[in-house]
């Protein structure tokens, strides 16, 4: 069965993190569709796309901090929402080195305390978890991490995001696997993201943006290391559509789910960042030797379980994908308003899934 889209449309969904870059694009597209959406998060940074794309007008949002429970609790049962997209965490390695124990509580207790909450649900709702693909204990095989594969991970964040999965499991099995309440639950585990509106620190493209709006060359950490990059449109279109299936298909309720590119597309960062400085005014690059933190050289993903289950696969080449991400920053330099330009971005990635 091919799921519907437009089957979001009245509905509740509560986007935990809405404030943050995936949020923010997830609430566009479900408000694209017709769903009222709800979110949940901390206050936005005063530099974010939250405020680009004047997010405020959009959703209804209450600032929580996902570790106080009882706040997170008595919200979302006033709710009661359809469907929960729980993506609220700290997302930053280099972070979770200068404040590990704020990484592992907000990652951790957050996602405990949204399935604790989930488990007293006296209505059906689809709950989908999102961790990372740095989830994986990381060996550097080439041929990519299946969802069976080992958890783990040399720093918090990565540590943080394996416990998450193991907990969410446990969840599963003590509450959901045979509730007759019928509320489903998955985890997701997403390859890197790209695309326009990300400004946070130490991630590569918005260390490009910011290095060349301001003429400065881009220090680059790691060229040769690769990963599974995507635009941040593909894994949010799959989270939706496993979503709509998971809610028809009670076999797929507790599994977990790999998004991202074939093992072919994983690019290293220094591709990525040639093919991302095509017409930039300025896009000098200089190698940055004194940087010393840890980090794996490889980290491909072994999509095959959400292609046979859910017929989801990336649908954008590298060219397309840099290109949509690209345009979106300099866009966003000449406009600071950039709610439409987005919701195009949407529509066109929308009718390119319906063609796949």
């Amino acid at each position: 069965m091919k799921p519907n889209f437009k089957s979001y449309k009245n509905k509740k969904v509560l986007v935990t993190g809405h404030t943050g870059f995936k949020g923010t694009w997830l609430v566009l597209i479900l408000k694209f569709f017709g769903a009222q959406v709800y979110g949940i998060s901390l206050k936005p940074k005063k530099n974010s796309m939250y405020f680009q794309v004047g997010l405020k007008k959009l959703i209804s949002e209450k600032f929580i901090d996902i570790r106080s429970y009882n706040e997170l609790n008595n919200h979302i049962l006033k709710i009661k929402p359809d469907f929960i997209f729980h993506l609220a965490a700290q997302a930053l390695v280099k972070e979770s080195y200068n404040n590990p124990l704020n990484t592992i509580s907000t990652n951790i207790i957050g996602t405990s305390n949204v399935l604790d909450v989930a488990r007293r649900f006296k209505h059906k709702c689809i709950l989908i978890i999102i961790t990372s693909d740095k989830c994986y204990k990381n060996i550097e095989q080439i041929w990519g991490y299946k969802e069976c594969d080992e958890l783990g991970g040399d720093d918090t964040y990565s540590a943080s995001k394996a416990s998450c999965e193991i907990i969410f499991n446990s969840y599963f099995n003590s509450y959901f696997k045979n509730n007759s309440k019928k509320i489903r639950i998955s985890s997701v585990r997403a390859g890197n993201v790209i695309g326009g509106g990300d400004w946070s620190e130490n991630r590569i493209i918005p260390d490009c943006v910011k290095s060349w709006m301001n003429n400065r060359p881009l220090k680059l950490n790691n060229p040769n290391s690769t990963r599974p990059w995507q635009h941040v449109l593909e894994p949010l279109f799959g989270y939706l559509k496993l979503a709509l299936v998971i809610q028809n298909n009670k076999k797929l309720n507790g599994e977990s789910f790999n998004f991202g590119p074939s093992k072919e597309n994983s690019i290293t960062v220094k591709k990525l960042v040639n093919m991302f400085k095509k017409n930039w005014k300025y896009s000098n690059i200089i190698l940055n030797k004194s940087y010393k933190l840890k980090e794996q050289n490889l980290l491909r993903l072994d999509c095959t379980k959400v292609l046979k289950q859910i017929n989801w696969k990336i649908i954008l080449n590298e060219r397309e994908m840099v290109e949509m991400t690209r345009n979106w920053y300099q866009h966003s330099l000449l406009n600071k308003k950039m709610l439409n330009f987005t919701n195009q971005q949407i529509k066109n990635y929308y009718d390119k899934f319906l063609l796949k």
